[in-house]
């Protein structure tokens, strides 16, 4: 029997990255995502529900969203589901659900610090690269 777990979610940091490191030293930054879905009642309605996500991320996808990301900052994320569970201080069971990054997009401005010059703001065009002939006669 096949199985599938794949998410993609685009939403807005609810806070800062939280950017720490493992005894072994790799990077691992938790991320907490609003996801808005907008809907029509049956009566006409119109609503918005915000689902908020725990997104991990690691390595030096981590490092760049500390870096780069702040509250409010829109991303896409493609990950997976993973649910961990722990026992709690007051000896009770946890469970929590959370989206592990496989890729994170930045889709806007983050931090007021230059964001890198491979990825241009939204809205912003990529720089173009000099063409060889001067690049006049390309059609598009």
């Amino acid at each position: 029997m096949a199985s599938l777990n794949k998410v993609f979610l685009i939403g807005n940091l609810t806070r800062p990255p939280e950017l720490r490191y493992t005894p072994s030293g790799t990077a691992v930054a938790d991320v907490r995502l609003a996801v808005n879905r907008n809907y029509t009642t049956q009566s006409g309605e119109k609503r918005e529900d915000t689902c908020f996500l725990t997104v991990v991320v690691w390595g030096k996808q981590a490092e760049s969203c500390g870096e780069y990301l702040d509250k409010g900052s829109p991303i896409l994320v493609e990950g997976r589901l993973q649910t961990r569970e722990w026992e709690g201080k007051d000896g009770q069971k946890r469970t929590v659900i959370e989206v592990v990054a496989d890729r994170v997009q930045f889709m806007g401005r983050g931090k007021s610090a230059a964001a890198p010059a491979a990825v241009p703001a939204a809205g912003e065009p990529f720089a173009e690269e000099p063409r060889a002939g001067g690049g006049d006669d390309v059609p598009f």
